[in-house]
């Protein structure tokens, strides 16, 4: 017999188990039969909020069986795994938020979707290299070669607010097989260190050679970079293109090298779904980020007017929203943002709140950006 009360005895969290080197716990609604209803997970890791990291969980792989949708299912499962999200975490995330859906449930856009676009001929003028022949110290990548990658990454992105931090063990390259593109691996070795590396999406078996695109490109410096930068043109340049995408933020180095190049940066803002987050526990979440508040408001003065504000922020005095409060956190709005939105900000935390939420892309705080090879 159904339960359409959907108690807690039909609800179960299945034990975390490792999935491409990410914690997953399954959350399932079923019948009182045992039968399947609905599913979703809950993937653990720890992200940044600039120079902290913290543990949050995200929602992915969300689905209700065809015989059971548009019956409210889906909607008791996510508030149920939500509150148990929040007995583990301070903060949620979703990696690709469908338009209209989780804004019931507080997530809210807090990130945008970010590319360079860099024309062949471009690196080809600006470094005088001749895309004709190899890009000396230009290796394929192997497995090997992750541990460097690993420390490369985090070195580069280190306060970037919503990047993973990536462990020893990190491995999410995308395998490939005949019919499914996976990630193909550059390195750039400097004598026995590697210096640099590009990740690129992969093609598949018998695609046309219509597109050129970079999951990622890091290396330790900007001579680094531009010789990766060389290599990738000069596989745009063998396959006959006019330009290939870089997914990397443009305040990065890779970024701020490419733009010595020439090149266009492009953003996508959606106004719902993509990459959202929301705020699971408010009070813990600020006491968490406290090192990094006070790092930003590093220039003003940090005395009981300080104290003050902070408190006021914790409890929810200041910036009672919580939707807007972790854009700001994130660095998604700026304080100059919030107010456009309809935010008020009382007179005498204005200067501290500036200094607390600059926006992304300043010198206080990188822009946010979710690197494709750690979403879920």
């Amino acid at each position: 017999m159904f339960d359409h009360e959907l108690n807690t005895a039909g609800y179960t969290e299945a034990p975390d188990h490792d999935v491409r080197s990410l914690r997953v716990r399954y959350c399932r609604l079923r019948t009182a039969g045992g039968e399947p209803i609905a599913e979703l997970e809950a993937v653990s890791f720890r992200l940044r909020f600039g120079a902290v990291a913290v543990a949050a969980e995200g929602i992915g792989g969300v689905e209700t069986q065809p015989e059971f949708r548009r019956q409210g299912h889906m909607s008791r499962l996510f508030r149920q795994a939500l509150a148990g999200m929040a007995q583990r975490v301070d903060v949620g995330f979703v990696s690709d938020g469908i338009e209209g859906v989780y804004e019931r449930f507080g997530f809210v856009t807090a990130a945008a979707e970010g590319r360079l676009v860099i024309p062949v001929r471009n690196v080809e003028q600006a470094v005088g290299a001749d895309l004709g022949t190899a890009v000396p110290g230009i290796r394929t990548g192997s497995p090997e070669d992750l541990p460097a990658m690993v420390r490369l990454y985090n070195t580069a992105h280190a306060h970037r607010p919503w990047t993973h931090v990536r462990h020893a063990g990190w491995n999410r390259l995308v395998p490939q097989t005949t019919w499914q593109p996976g990630s193909q691996t550059l390195v750039l070795q400097a004598g026995s260190a590697v210096a640099g590396y590009a990740v690129l999406e992969g093609r598949a078996f018998g695609a046309p050679l219509h597109s050129l695109t970079v999951d990622e490109l890091v290396a330790e410096d900007a001579p680094a970079t531009r010789v990766l930068l060389t290599a990738i043109a000069r596989l745009g340049w063998q396959r006959r293109l006019g330009e290939c995408t870089v997914r990397e933020p443009v305040d990065s180095l890779t970024g701020q090298v490419a733009r010595q190049t020439g090149c266009t940066n492009k953003h996508n803002f959606p106004l719902s779904g993509g990459m959202m987050a929301a705020v699971l526990n408010r009070s813990s979440l600020i006491r968490t980020l406290e090192p990094e508040l006070r790092r930003r408001a590093a220039g003003e003065q940090q005395d009981k007017a300080y104290d003050d504000a902070f408190d006021a922020l914790r409890r929810g005095d200041l910036l009672p929203d919580d939707r807007a409060l972790i854009r700001l956190l994130l660095g998604y709005w700026s304080v100059g943002d919030a107010i456009v939105h309809g935010l008020s900000i009382p007179e005498p935390y204005r200067d501290l709140c500036a200094a607390w939420f600059p926006g992304g892309g300043t010198q206080a705080l990188p822009m946010p950006y979710a690197h494709g090879l750690d979403r879920y």
